[in-house]
């Protein structure tokens, strides 16, 4: 019992000093250069001949944090089989504003928002009108085929 007592004891004090390693990965990385994550993905579009997919969004939104869950699992196999996908953190609406503003903010109706880029970063799609700020009530399915649909119409 001690020893269970004292084993407990140490990791809480490890887990006390250095909390950082017990959170979890987040789904938007806030500490990382948008604006050269973008330019890497329309590069490498640009060798394999896909789309970029910007979506913009933040660690606080529970509908973002769905719409990266659904983008993941089956689906991530046919999302990346045709988008170079970057994922860009907001924060409060006041990060990256540059970029979201660079694409005709198509945060103005809500996060997340998702915008298509040919591979010479031309916009081909950007949602205006907070299309996919219900993630939570989006299927799987549903998100692959709001994405499959506009590949379609936006050759």
């Amino acid at each position: 019992m001690k020893k269970l007592l004292s084993l407990i004891f140490t990791l809480s004090l490890a887990w006390l000093i250095n909390p950082a390693s017990a959170a979890p990965p987040q789904a938007y990385d806030e500490t990382a250069d948008a604006k050269a994550a973008v330019s890497q993905a329309l590069a490498e579009a640009r060798k394999v001949d896909k789309k970029v997919l910007v979506i913009f969004g933040a660690n606080w939104c529970k509908d973002c944090l769905e719409l990266d869950k659904s983008m993941h699992g089956k689906n991530e196999a046919l999302l990346a089989s045709k988008f170079i996908t970057v994922k860009v953190n907001v924060g409060q609406f006041d990060k990256n504003k540059e970029l979201v503003d660079l694409y005709g903010n198509p945060t103005k109706k809500g996060i997340p928002a998702a915008v298509l880029l040919r591979p010479d970063n031309s916009v081909l799609y950007a949602s205006k009108g907070g299309e996919l700020s219900n993630a939570r009530k989006m299927s799987e399915q549903g998100v692959y085929d709001f994405f499959d649909e506009i590949t379609a119409l936006y050759r």
